[in-house]
C-alpha cells in the first residue's frame, strides 16, 4: 500500500448507521458498549450502556472532563462556570471488540458537541480534526506513523518503592540493557502474543516490536497512516498494553522516565504530507528534498519550543532530558542519525518523511500529533527555512528544549501561533491544567529533601 493509500484507509468497522450498528452488536453477541472520549491525559472517559439500548436516547457528559488534572481534580474553566453537559455522538465508523473483556463487549469514540452543533473546541480529537481541517484547506493530506516505547514492571501497590522490571522466564529479573535482543523478548513471548492478538481483534495496525535499551521496556511501531486513525489507534494500543500485562500479573507503564538509572520512554512520529494525488510533497520531481519539506522542518524548529508542553506535559517529562546523551535535546536534523530531535529516515523520494523524536510516551496522541503538524504547517505556509543539516553527533550540543515545566508552561500560554492553530480556548485550559498539575507537584515533600536537605540546611 503507498503513503497516499495509508492516508486514506483504515481498518475501523465499516459501520454507517445506527442499524447497522445494532446489527454488528447483535451478530457478535456484545452485551455492553465502552462509549468514551479521550481526555486531556489521553485517558478515556465515558459510559458503559447496555448494547440493546446503546443509540435509544441522547448521551451526554459534564464538559467538565476536559478540565480534569492528572489527579483528577477539578480547575474552574472560565469557558464552563455553568458546568453544562454536552451531548457525546458516536462515531460509527470506530466500533470494534474489546478483546479483554469477561463478557462481550465493543468500543467506539465518542465526539463532543454543543447543543448548538459546534464541536468541543477543548476535546483532543477535535483539536486534531482542527489542524487537519487546515491542511484540507490547501490540498494537503498528512501521512503519520507513531513509535511507542513502554515499560513492564513488576506488581506492587507502594508508590514508595523503587520501579522493578518483572520476572521472566524461570523467575529471572532482567537488569542488565539488552536493545533489539531477541532472547530478551522470548522472555515475554505470552505477553507478546496476547498483544498482537488484542491488536488484530481491533483493527491496531501494528507492524514492529523491539526490546529497547532499557530492561522490559518495548517499542512498537505503527503502520503509517491517516493522522486521525493512528492517533485513535495509539490510545487504544495504550489501553491494550495495559489490559495485556494485567493478564500476565505485570503493569505496563507509559511514564517518560519511571526508572531513575535506565532510559527513558519517548513516542516518535514519523510524518510526511501528500497531495490529493497521492504525491509526496516533501520531494520534487527529480527526487531532491522540496521547499514544503524545508519549510516544514523550520516550523518544527522554529514553534516546537511554544509546543513542547503537549510533547512533554508532566514534571517527569522533563527528567527524560537530563542526560543529553540518551536523548535528543536539540533541533536539529540529519539524515539517519538518531542523535537529533528531527532525523530524516533514509528512504526513496515517495518516502520522505521527518521523524520528531522529542515527545515522550507519556502525551496525549492526539494533541502531540496536532501539536507537530501545526508547527510543520506553519512553516510551511510562512515559507521558513531550516538550518542546515548537522555531521556526526548531536549529544553534547546546546540545549534548545525547556528544561521545566513552568517555562514551557508561559511559553505555550503566550503563544499567538498555538493558539491560531490548536485553538484559544483549547491553550487557554491547557495550560491552566498544567498550572496546576505543576502547583500539586511542588506541594509534595521528596524523599531527597528529607534525607538530605532536612538536617544539613
Amino acid at each position: 500500500m503507498t503513503r497516499a493509500e495509508c492516508a486514506r484507509a483504515g481498518d475501523r468497522c465499516n459501520v454507517s448507521s445506527n442499524e447497522v450498528f445494532q446489527q454488528w452488536l447483535k451478530e457478535r453477541k456484545i452485551e455492553d458498549v465502552e462509549a468514551f472520549v479521550p481526555d486531556m491525559a489521553g485517558s478515556a472517559r465515558g459510559k458503559v450502556v447496555p448494547a440493546d439500548k446503546f443509540g435509544a436516547g441522547e448521551m451526554k457528559m459534564p464538559e467538565a472532563i476536559f478540565s480534569q488534572t492528572i489527579s483528577g481534580d477539578y480547575i474552574a474553566d472560565a469557558t464552563n462556570v455553568e458546568d453544562r453537559d454536552m451531548l457525546l455522538v458516536p462515531d460509527p465508523t470506530t466500533l470494534r471488540p474489546v478483546p479483554w473483556a469477561a463478557d462481550p463487549a465493543a468500543s467506539v469514540f465518542v465526539d463532543c458537541y454543543h447543543r448548538d452543533g459546534s464541536a468541543v473546541a477543548q476535546s483532543p480529537r477535535s483539536v486534531l480534526r482542527n489542524v487537519l481541517a487546515k491542511y484540507e484547506a490547501r490540498g494537503w493530506i498528512p501521512v503519520v506513523a507513531p513509535e511507542v516505547e513502554f515499560y513492564l514492571l513488576s506488581p506492587h501497590s507502594d508508590p514508595k518503592e523503587e520501579a522493578e522490571p518483572p520476572e521472566g522466564r524461570l523467575g529471572w529479573t532482567e537488569g542488565a540493557r539488552q536493545p533489539y535482543s531477541i532472547d530478551t523478548m522470548n522472555d515475554f513471548d505470552p505477553f507478546i502474543n496476547d498483544v498482537y492478538a488484542f491488536c488484530e481483534a481491533q483493527g491496531i495496525r501494528i507492524d514492529t516490536l523491539s526490546q529497547e535499551m532499557g530492561p522490559a521496556q518495548f517499542e512498537i511501531n505503527f503502520l503509517h497512516g491517516n493522522a486521525l486513525e493512528n492517533a485513535d489507534q495509539a490510545f487504544l494500543f495504550k489501553r491494550t498494553i495495559r489490559e495485556a500485562a494485567i493478564e500476565h500479573q505485570m503493569h505496563a507503564t507509559f511514564l517518560a522516565k519511571p526508572m531513575a538509572e535506565d532510559a527513558g520512554s519517548a513516542l516518535h512520529i514519523h510524518q510526511s504530507i501528500v497531495d490529493k494525488q497521492g504525491i509526496n510533497i516533501f520531494s520534487n520531481p527529480d527526487g531532491k528534498a522540496s521547499e514544503l519539506f524545508y519549510g516544514f522542518l523550520g516550523g518544527l524548529q522554529r514553534y516546537m519550543p511554544e509546543a513542547m508542553l503537549i510533547f512533554a506535559p508532566y514534571v517527569n517529562s522533563y527528567r527524560r532530558f537530563l542526560n543529553p546523551d540518551s536523548s535528543p535535546v536539540n533541533l536539529a536534523w540529519a539524515v539517519d542519525n538518531r542523535t537529533v530531535g528531527l532525523r530524516i529516515p533514509d528512504s526513496d523520494p515517495d518516502n520522505r518523511r521527518i521523524e520528531n523524536r522529542l515527545a515522550g510516551s507519556d502525551v496525549n496522541p492526539y494533541l502531540v500529533i496536532a501539536a507537530s503538524l501545526a508547527c510543520g504547517y506553519l512553516g510551511m505556509v510562512e515559507g521558513l527555512k531550516a538550518t542546515e543539516a548537522i555531521e556526526g553527533s548531536a549529544y553534547g550540543s546546546e540545549f534548545e528544549l525547556h528544561r521545566h515545566i513552568y517555562s514551557a508552561i508561559e511559553a505555550m500560554r503566550g503563544s499567538n501561533a498555538m493558539r491560531s492553530m490548536l485553538g484559544d480556548e483549547f491553550v487557554t485550559l491547557y495550560t491552566a491544567l498544567k498550572d496546576e498539575e505543576n502547583r500539586e507537584f511542588q506541594e509534595i515533600i521528596t524523599p531527597y529533601e528529607r534525607e538530605i536537605l532536612m538536617f544539613n540546611v
